[in-house]
């Protein structure tokens, strides 16, 4: 960003801001923004306003087991398919701060596709205006921690529905030729 721009983090643990921004001030970042996200408002205020979103979803940590070994041995599985269902919510709501041609990135640090390729899939059946640019799962064995991360683009799908509504008016404004019954 070469110190242009701002850059809006936000979270809904008050907490891990405050770190933030500790952590920018020490490394010379002063255009960050921090917001907490206490209700559905801060998102809409920010409806279509973002050129880059970054989603570093809450997850099940599958993907740095190494650091957090006790986790294997805890059975996960309730809690997985409700971390799936705020993944889900949290890709649908923020999505909606991308503007057209703009990048949306999500991220875990899990490893499994549930978490990762599927929910990319739902989500992008569901929102059109999003297509899938690149997505790389990085897994342990690779040397470091396991990760997931896909980039999205937002369509200007403006154009596509003004050419379409061209061609629709076009074909009204066309007189009507009848045809004759040839018995």
């Amino acid at each position: 960003m070469n110190g242009k721009g701002t850059l809006i983090a936000m979270d809904d643990k008050e907490w891990k801001l405050k770190a933030l921004k500790e952590r920018a001030k020490r490394a010379g970042a002063f255009n960050i923004e921090t917001r907490h996200i206490d209700n559905l408002k801060v998102i809409k205020r920010l409806n279509q306003s973002a050129d880059f979103v970054l989603l570093d979803v809450p997850c099940s940590g599958l993907g740095v087991l190494k650091r957090n070994f006790d986790t294997k041995w805890q059975d996960r599985t309730i809690e997985i398919q409700e971390l799936i269902n705020i993944q889900a919510d949290i890709l649908d709501k923020y999505s909606q701060m991308t503007v057209k041609n703009g990048t949306l990135v999500y991220s875990t640090c899990s490893i499994l596709p549930s978490e990762n390729q599927n929910q990319i899939a739902k989500f992008l059946e569901k929102h059109k205006d999003f297509i899938l640019e690149e997505d790389r799962t990085v897994l342990p064995s690779e040397g470091g921690d396991g990760f997931y991360m896909a980039r999205l683009k937002r369509l200007d799908t403006t154009s596509e529905e003004n050419s379409q509504n061209e061609v629709n008016l076009e074909k009204a404004e066309q007189p009507e030729v009848l045809q004759e019954n040839q018995d």
